[in-house]
Parts: C-alpha cells; structure tokens; sequence
C-alpha cells in the first residue's frame, strides 16, 4: 500500500512539474523548444528540397536577339486573340464613383469604374484611383488569387499618397468581376467559378488567356486617348504577379512591371505548391515562350525594368528559400545585356514568411521606380 501511495505522489509530482514549466516556460523548456524548432525546420527544409533535374538553362532561352522578341510577341499576340483584334472588347465608364471602402484615402481625387465585356459573358470590373496632386505615372496593381484588389488598399493608398495613379484589376471570375452560367454543348450549364473551368473554352478560335490580358491593354488604351500619363508600371502578387510577367511581355508600354511571388521557370516546379494553376502550365502559351523568356521579353527595352520578388518563407509557393536553392537570375542578366538594353533583377524578402507584399518591398519598388 505504502509503494502505490509513494507512486502515485510520484505521478502528479510529475504531471504537476510539467503543467507548470509549459505554462510559465521554467527550464527545461528552452531546450524542448529548440530541439521541437530544429525538428520542425530540419523536416521543412527537407521538403523545401526540391530536386532541380536541369543543368543546361541557356538552352532553354532560344531569344538572341531583339528580333527574336518581336516573333515571340506576335506568336503570343496570335494564340491568345486569334482572329480577333486585341484590346477590342467593349469599355463601359463610370465617372466619380463611391466606395465606402476606400474612404479617407489622403490625396484620393476621384474613383472611376471601369468595366470590361468579354466573350461567353465574361467581364472584368478595374477601379482608377486618381490623386490630387499627381506625378503623372500610372501603375497598374493586379491582385491574385486571394480575390479583389481591396486585399491590397493600404498599398494602392500608399502609391496614391506617393502622387501615382492606380488601376487596380483583379484576376478573372474572381473579385468583383461576374461568374457567368456558360452553356457548354458538350456538358451543359456550368457555371463558371474558377480557373479550371476556362480551360472547357479552349478551342481553334479563343483562348480564355484573353480573359487574364484584355482587361489591362483595353483599360490602358481608354487612358492613352484621355489621359496624358508619362508612363506606365505594374505591380502584381501571386497570380497579379504572373498576369504582370505575360502582360509586360506582350505589351511594351509597360516600362517597369515587378512581380511578387508570381512565377518560377518550368523546370523549378516539382512540388505542388509551386505548379501553379491553370494559366501557369499552358503548354501551348509555353510552347511559344517559356518563363526565362517571358522574362527576357518583359525586361526588354530604352528605360524597361522586371524585377522578380520573392518572400524567402512564402507559406503559398515561390519562395525565395528554393531561388536561393537555384539562383537563375545571373543567366538572365547575362542573356539581356547580349540582346541589348533593359533591365533584370530578382530580390529576395529576407524573412518574410508571409504571402504577401511588404512595406518593406513596396518602398523598394518605389524606390526603384524613382530611379528612372
């Protein structure tokens, strides 16, 4: 009797010790936690080891020249609108709108409202955010996967307070824009929610591509005729950063486009996290210009800029972390400086580990912007 009294002293002496050291974080439980820590980043590390099959980059790049870039171009150009003439959807604009969203912006002069109608009743709602007191440039802000572009009202307030001009967009089916009910012969009535459906439109004479593209050159060819802008730049995250690698490649208005945790070359994507959705592996796109050249050509330029951004612990996809792992910038710097002028870089957001764009990053961008 006296041996089970001692053990059961024992045992809540025990149990007791260990509520008290978890609760108020005694020795030992320092060292609990670093060996739990390097555990825990030992098997994340690990997984963040992705196997990098190709050893040959330079012969992926098939660009040697600025004529090389202009037949890209035009091949992009004709798989994405076919026979139709880019930039011809119609534009419907409303003047000085109110969003309670986006009161008591400093320098906000007005709203107005753009909406863009596409084909299978598809359309694309883009906001102009105009500041009092402007620097006369425009920068396009394209939003991701995570929805509409008020995920990323402190940045647009924060670029307006800098005296820029925002068009902010989101992705197609996603944000403020339509989830149209699209009667397919072949499957009946869908209705249309995310971009997995748009591959069922794919056929000898549209490429839903165009959804992602047409609502920006549309806008921007509305602001050309109206407006007198110096110039135009683009700034995107996640899928906004992937929309900015395919615009500014087909489009050389664009002068500086900066992509946050956008897009990674093909042969870097053996994880899921980084396959990326449907628009980032459709081979006929990549057939034409795969990511290293979509990247060439949306560098390419007099007083044209990419810079990749990578969050170095992105909990989403694209981290620094695995750039670091295969660090293919040099290349690309090498192979535009022998076609010619523009500008390439890639930057890594130290220790972040969120999927996200930085006030840290957002002041470099700017920063970067006023150099020119």
């Amino acid at each position: 009797m006296i041996k089970l009294y001692l053990f059961l002293i024992f045992s809540c002496s025990i149990f007791l010790s260990g509520i008290i050291i978890g609760h108020y974080d005694i020795l030992p439980v320092d060292s609990i936690k670093s060996v739990k820590y390097l555990l825990q980043n030992n098997s994340e590390k690990e997984q963040s080891n992705i196997s990098i099959y190709e050893d040959d980059v330079d012969s992926l790049i098939t660009i040697n020249s600025k004529n090389d870039i202009i037949d890209k171009r035009k091949n992009l150009t004709n798989l994405i609108w076919k026979n139709t003439i880019p930039y011809s959807s119609s534009i419907l604009i409303d003047k000085n709108i109110q969003d309670d969203r986006y009161q008591n912006i400093p320098n906000l002069k007005f709203i107005d409202k753009f909406t863009i109608e596409m084909e299978y009743d598809v359309s694309s709602i883009a906001f102009l955010f105009f500041p009092e007191n402007s620097n006369n440039q425009l920068i396009i802000y394209h939003q991701g996967h995570r929805g509409d572009f008020v995920a990323g009202k402190d940045h647009i307030a924060f670029l307006i307070n800098e005296g820029y001009s925002v068009l902010a967009l989101s992705m197609p089916l996603l944000g403020m824009n339509n989830q149209p009910i699209i009667d397919l012969n072949d499957f009946g009535k869908i209705k249309f929610t995310n971009h997995r459906h748009l591959h069922l439109l794919e056929s000898s004479n549209f490429s839903p591509v165009k959804f992602f593209v047409e609502p920006i050159g549309v806008s921007l060819n509305y602001l050309e005729k109206n407006y007198n802008f110096n110039s135009y730049h683009m700034i995107g995250i996640s899928g906004g950063g992937w929309t900015t690698i395919l615009f500014s490649a087909i489009d050389d208005r664009i002068s500086q486009s900066y992509s946050v945790a956008g897009s990674f070359p093909m042969f870097m994507r053996s994880d899921s996290k980084n396959i990326g959705d449907y628009e980032q592996m459709i081979p006929e796109v990549y057939s034409i210009a795969n990511y290293l050249e979509l990247y060439l050509m949306g560098s390419f330029g007099n007083e044209r800029k990419l810079l990749l951004i990578y969050n170095e612990f992105d909990p989403c996809c694209f981290s620094g972390e695995l750039y670091r792992d295969f660090p293919f910038g040099d290349i690309l710097k090498s192979n535009l400086k022998k076609i010619g002028e523009g500008e390439f870089d890639v930057i890594i957001d130290y220790q972040q580990n969120e999927h996200i764009i930085s006030k840290e990053i957002m002041l470099t961008i700017v920063s970067s912007m006023n150099e020119t």
